[in-house]
């Protein structure tokens, strides 16, 4: 029987950690039977190693190996792709294909990224799994295969399960067998060791000298998170090969070639603000324009009746509208109506035609603060208009449905508004 040192020899596997040791003795054991195996490891950490160890060890390592990368073959191709299809099955099928299942037969089968599949696709899969039968694209006759499935994911499948993603029968048939791979943070031990073999493979590759780290540039390189794992290694590893003139290498250096923590891939920074941001700003808009109007409705209430009754009496009647338009003074004194500013435009008159001037005067001032009114509510509403066409990028549909408004009517706005 193999030993797992053997076989990091023979597959180029760098390592000695414990869990990464464990994963290969399970796959060691396992390789000899036909029972379906489920590699489980984030992005990057090398899950295709196992699949490879597992059919070279088995009584199939004559027959075809064939990866297949779930993720990467459309939906609408992929159970053709499989299973293959009969000519004239869908449009452009001009010709009978074999799938993989078929071409795979006595043969491993690797499905990457599983996790990927359809729905449909996973029915096909799982009848595979059970009884070893599929149908072909646009057939209707039942072929048998004999093959051995390896399944890798980078996905929470239980996540999958629960959101109706991912069959939750289809998962338990493929994970007879769990092997996990640890991600390379977690084997801290092993990450110069890998660098020190990527960077010689790149100094042969490209004729240079190869790279030595110091020290601190160790330390960094063992406490970095590494959220790309062993190929965001390798990646860092061939740009200081290529680039850096300077063969030693300190933290300094390598330090400008790492991501900055918290942010180790590439991400689009989010500088809008989120519907539900939004939606809450818009609410307090409202409510403040509301609160506003009923004020404005308050006062000329008061107004209007300091100048049918005067103030002596208004203020006996009305102490809690004054207090909430006005405020509570000092000693909570009366408020001089007499001597506020307001006041002295709005005393009361006691002939018929000094009365007639001064309604007169109320119904002009009420009228131009109902027009400032609406030019305020109109320029709110543009503003409003203007930051929800700005967020859905010009997207009439998307923007009327977030303003709760119709399509045409949103139209009719923008033309108003000249927008």
């Amino acid at each position: 029987m193999e030993t797992v040192q053997n076989i990091k020899q023979r597959f180029e596997i760098i390592g000695n950690d414990p869990k990464l040791n464990r994963a290969i003795e399970k796959a060691i054991q396992v390789a000899p039977t036909d029972i379906s195996v489920l590699v489980i490891g984030e992005s990057g950490v090398g899950k295709e190693s196992i699949p490879k160890i597992i059919h070279s060890l088995s009584h199939r390592k004559h027959g075809k190996y064939i990866a297949v990368n779930c993720g990467a073959i459309p939906e609408g191709t992929i159970d053709s792709e499989l299973f293959g299809h009969e000519k004239g099955a869908f449009t452009g099928a001009t010709s009978t294909r074999e799938g993989y299942f078929e071409v795979a037969d006595g043969g491993t089968i690797f499905l990457d990224e599983v996790g990927e599949l359809p729905l449909t696709t996973q029915v096909r899969l799982l009848r595979v799994l059970e009884n070893g039968e599929f149908i072909k694209v646009g057939s209707s006759q039942v072929q048998k295969t004999n093959v051995r499935i390896v399944a890798a994911t980078n996905v929470n499948l239980f996540n999958a399960i629960e959101k109706g993603k991912f069959r939750e029968d289809l998962y338990y048939r493929l994970s007879t067998v769990d092997i996990a791979l640890p991600p390379l943070r977690e084997r801290k031990e092993d990450i110069h060791l890998l660098f020190r073999k990527f960077a010689s493979d790149f100094a042969h590759k490209y004729k240079m000298p190869p790279l030595k780290l110091d020290d601190s540039a160790v330390l960094l390189l063992q406490k970095f998170r590494w959220s790309g794992n062993i190929r965001q290694l390798r990646n860092v590893a061939e740009q200081l090969s290529v680039l850096e003139t300077n063969r030693d290498i300190t933290a300094t250096i390598l330090q400008s070639y790492l991501p900055i923590e918290g942010s180790n891939l590439p991400s689009v920074i989010k500088d809008k603000k989120s519907d539900s941001d939004f939606n809450t700003e818009r609410e307090i808009l409202y409510k403040v324009l509301f609160d506003m109007k009923s004020d404005l409705h308050d006062l000329k209430k008061l107004t209007l009746e300091l100048m049918q009754n005067g103030s002596s009496k208004v203020q006996e009647t009305n102490q809690n509208l004054i207090k909430k338009i006005y405020g509570s003074k000092e000693n909570d004194s009366e408020i001089d109506f007499e001597e506020e500013p307001r006041a002295t435009l709005i005393s009361s008159q006691n002939d018929e035609e000094g009365y007639q001037d001064q309604e007169d005067n109320f119904l002009f001032a009420e009228t131009i603060e109902e027009e400032e009114e609406t030019l305020r509510l109109e320029q709110k509403e543009i503003e409003m208009i203007k930051k929800s066409l700005e967020k859905n990028k010009g997207k009439r549909k998307a923007a009327a449905d977030e303003l709760g408004i119709s399509e045409r009517t949103l139209y009719r706005k923008i033309k108003q508004f000249d927008l």
